[in-house]
């Protein structure tokens, strides 16, 4: 098992491993999985905008949503995927520490990924988003499942 932290991303292509990120609160987790080559990567990114601290972004773009993911996807055809054959899943955007919705973070994450994908003509073939439970997800390798654990409602395939 190789675990994606918070702001980060892992990418492997056909070996036997399974890819986890814990704690999608408000954060954003995007699977990305290549059938043909058995490529698949997850980001996991915590912010919508990248100019919204220039600095920890040139440090860190797995943190921020528009430099996170041309990463991911970047990192996966070095590999020898397709964005045509990608399939896409997403899952986190949950208000958890924000029960006013003061910030809505989750919805901003949530809505800056749509945007970048709309740009770069990207589908989502599942997602999982919203509410207020933190998830955990799972992407084996091998096969391209990937699986969503819920906070009190198990673990299920997307």
């Amino acid at each position: 098992m190789v675990t994606v932290g918070i702001a980060d991303f892992k990418v492997r292509k056909d070996d036997n491993c399974t890819l986890v990120t814990y704690s999608l609160g408000s954060c954003i987790g995007v699977c990305v999985y290549d059938p043909v080559v058995k490529v698949g990567g997850i980001l996991h990114y915590m912010l919508p905008e990248s100019q919204m601290d220039p600095s920890k972004a040139g440090k860190n773009p797995a943190m921020f949503a528009d430099t996170g993911i041309p990463l991911l996807f970047k990192e996966c055809y070095r590999y020898g995927a397709q964005k045509k054959r990608m399939i896409v899943k997403v899952a986190g955007g949950s208000q958890i520490l924000d029960e006013s919705g003061f910030f809505n973070i989750g919805k901003r994450n949530y809505a800056a990924l749509r945007k970048i994908f709309w740009r770069n003509n990207v589908l989502i073939d599942f997602e999982d988003v919203g509410g207020t439970v933190s998830r955990t997800l799972y992407m084996d390798i091998s096969t391209g499942v990937v699986r969503v654990k819920m906070s009190g409602k198990g673990i299920r395939d997307l």
